[in-house]
C-alpha cells in the first residue's frame, strides 16, 4: 500500500509493524537518542513527541511554526535551533493539533537542512488521506537523505485502539542501518504485534477505499463549518485546516487551561487547552470537527453564548 500510494520502493525488510504508532515513535527514539542528544520537534506538537525525548534523557527542542502561515515550520528558526547535538528533524504531517499540512516545497527545504547537518529526518503521516484541498505529499518525495516515515490504521480506517502501526526505513547511505537493526531488537523483545489485528489491518488497506473518500468529503463540510462559526465569534480566531480533524483557535486569555475548564463548567463543551501541546500552543485550544454538523452547531451556540456572557 505504501509503495502504490507514494511511488516509492519498498521491501518487506524496511518495514516494521508496530502496536500502533506510539510504539513506533518509542521505538525509533529508543534506537536514535542517547542521553543529553536533541530532536527538534514543531512546536505546538502532540505531546508523547515532547514526553519520550524526556523519557530517554535526551532534549526535546522546539522548533517555531508560524500560524498566520498556516502553521508552516520556520526555517530560520530550524536553522537555529540545530546544535552539534541534534540528532534528528520531526515533522507532523498532516498535523496534530493546528491541522497544518506541509506544501511538497516545504518538505525539501526541510530536507535540505537535513541533508546539510547530516540529520536524520523522521515523519509521523497517520493522518495522511485526512486532506482536503490540496494533496498530501509523503516525505518519501524528499531525496537523498535518510527518512523514518511513522503511520497508521487508526485514522483513515477509524480504528482506534486496534493498535497496528508501521514504521518505513528509507535509507540512505546506509545512514539508517543501525537505527534500523536497534528497532528490530526493540520489536524482537516484545515478540509481536497483535497478530489478529494485523490480518484485520490488511483486509483494511487492502480492500476496497471509498469509504475515505465518503469520509474526507463528510470532515471537510464539519471543517468548514467549525472555522466560520469560530472567526465569528468576538475574542476568537481560527486558521483553516489543511488536514486532519483538529483546529487550533487563538483566545485572548493567557491562562488557556482555566478558558477550556471554564468553558466545559459553564457552556458544556470539551476543548483541549493549547498549552498541553507545549508552550509555543500557549493561548490557544485544539478543538476536533469529527462529530456531526448538528453537534457541532450546538456546541459553537454554546461556546458563543459563553463567550458573549463572560
Amino acid at each position: 500500500r505504501e509503495k502504490e500510494k507514494n511511488h516509492i520502493s519498498l521491501t518487506a525488510t524496511d518495514i516494521i509493524v508496530t502496536n500502533g504508532t506510539s510504539e513506533s515513535i518509542q521505538m525509533v527514539y529508543g534506537a536514535l537518542l542517547n542521553p543529553g542528544d536533541e530532536i527538534l520537534i514543531p512546536g505546538p506538537v502532540y505531546p508523547p513527541y515532547a514526553g519520550l525525548a524526556h523519557f530517554f534523557d535526551a532534549k526535546p527542542v522546539f522548533y517555531k511554526t508560524v500560524e498566520e502561515e498556516n502553521w508552516a515550520p520556520d526555517m530560520a528558526d530550524i536553522r537555529q535551533k540545530i546544535t552539534e547535538k541534534t540528532k534528528a528533524i520531526v515533522i507532523i504531517n498532516p498535523n496534530n493539533p493546528t491541522g497544518a499540512l506541509y506544501s511538497r516545497k516545504v518538505l525539501e527545504m526541510i530536507g535540505d537542512i537535513t541533508a546539510e547537518h547530516n540529520l536524520i529526518l523522521i515523519a509521523d503521516e497517520i493522518y495522511d488521506t485526512m486532506v482536503y484541498e490540496e494533496p498530501h505529499y509523503s516525505l518519501s518525495c524528499v531525496k537523498d537523505i535518510p527518512v523514518i516515515i511513522v503511520n497508521g490504521i487508526s485514522k483513515a480506517y477509524l480504528s482506534t485502539g486496534w493498535r497496528v502501526g508501521w514504521t518505513i526505513f528509507r535509507d540512505y547511505n546506509d545512514g539508517l542501518s543501525e537505527i534500523k537493526e536497534a528497532c528490530l531488537k526493540q520489536a524482537r523483545l516484545r515478540i509481536s504485534a497483535n497478530t489478529i489485528m494485523q490480518k484485520a489491518a490488511a483486509a483494511g488497506l487492502n480492500g476496497p477505499q471509498a469509504h475515505v473518500k465518503d469520509m474526507v468529503h463528510r470532515l471537510k463540510e464539519r471543517r468548514d463549518y467549525i472555522h466560520e462559526r469560530l472567526n465569528e465569534i468576538e475574542g476568537i480566531s481560527a486558521q483553516k485546516p489543511a488536514g486532519a480533524f483538529y483546529i487550533f483557535p487563538k483566545i485572548e486569555e493567557n491562562d488557556d487551561k482555566k478558558f477550556v475548564l471554564d468553558v466545559l463548567q459553564k457552556a458544556h463543551v470539551l476543548f483541549v487547552h493549547g498549552s498541553g501541546f507545549g508552550s509555543h500552543g500557549d493561548g490557544h485550544f485544539r478543538s476536533i470537527f469529527l462529530p456531526s454538523v448538528a453537534v457541532i452547531e450546538r456546541a459553537m451556540n454554546a461556546l458563543e453564548t459563553f463567550m458573549k456572557e463572560r
